[in-house]
């Protein structure tokens, strides 16, 4: 009779049994692991992709309020140059209202009676002091002398009048080159001869003068 004895063979079943087991435990570890791995990259992933909508959000919101500053650039540009044209035409205005006004103001006050040029007293004292002869005379009559042509050009005076004798075309000349608004006094050759209504010797004259303004 042939005896066959199994029960070696049943234990290298279940050690193979085992061991597949094992495999499989370890492989789905390791998907496992790996699903693990995938998720937490796919989070940041996807943090990362949310920070920069939210950058692109904030430079989307940064250009549209550059562009609400600037899309009337035309018109504040055009505003700012009707701005400087107004103020070009203003400052003509008030150099012409400071200018020749303020040198025909001048004038008058020179040729009125009891009045005499615009000048720093303290000038005038020193003046007086150093120089007597430089100095104005304030009890000259102004009716003594008038001008009958004033031209001013590039701010250069010319005049031409008409005095009693030649120290009140002298006076005149001091009372100019003491003012505040005129410089470089220059009289021209002057000659005496008879007013034809009148009757009187007087003496015709020119003069010229630079101006401050």
């Amino acid at each position: 009779m042939i005896r066959i004895n199994l029960l070696p063979q049943k234990r290298r079943i279940q050690s193979g049994a085992e061991g597949s087991q094992l495999w499989l435990f370890i492989t789905m570890a390791l998907v496992g692991l790996e699903i693990v791995g995938c998720f937490m990259l796919y989070s940041n992933k996807q943090e990362e992709l949310a920070n920069q909508k939210r950058k692109n959000a904030e430079m989307i919101v940064r250009i549209e309020k550059a562009k609400a500053s600037v899309k009337d650039h035309d018109s504040v540009k055009a505003k700012l140059e009707q701005l400087r044209s107004r103020e070009d035409a203003i400052a003509k205005l008030q150099n012409a209202r400071t200018g020749p006004t303020a040198m025909l103001l001048e004038i008058a006050r020179i040729l009125t009676p009891g009045r005499g040029p615009t000048v720093d007293p303290e000038k005038l004292s020193q003046l007086r002091r150093e120089n007597p002869l430089a100095v104005y005379n304030p009890t000259w009559d102004t009716r003594r002398l008038w001008i009958k042509k004033l031209i001013e050009e590039s701010r250069v005076v010319s005049m031409d009048g008409q005095a009693r004798d030649a120290e009140d075309v002298a006076e005149l000349a001091r009372r100019l080159s003491l003012s505040a608004y005129f410089y470089d006094v220059k009289m021209m050759p002057g000659k005496m001869s008879n007013d034809s209504k009148t009757n009187l010797s007087l003496m015709s004259f020119q003069m010229q003068t630079k101006v401050r303004y």
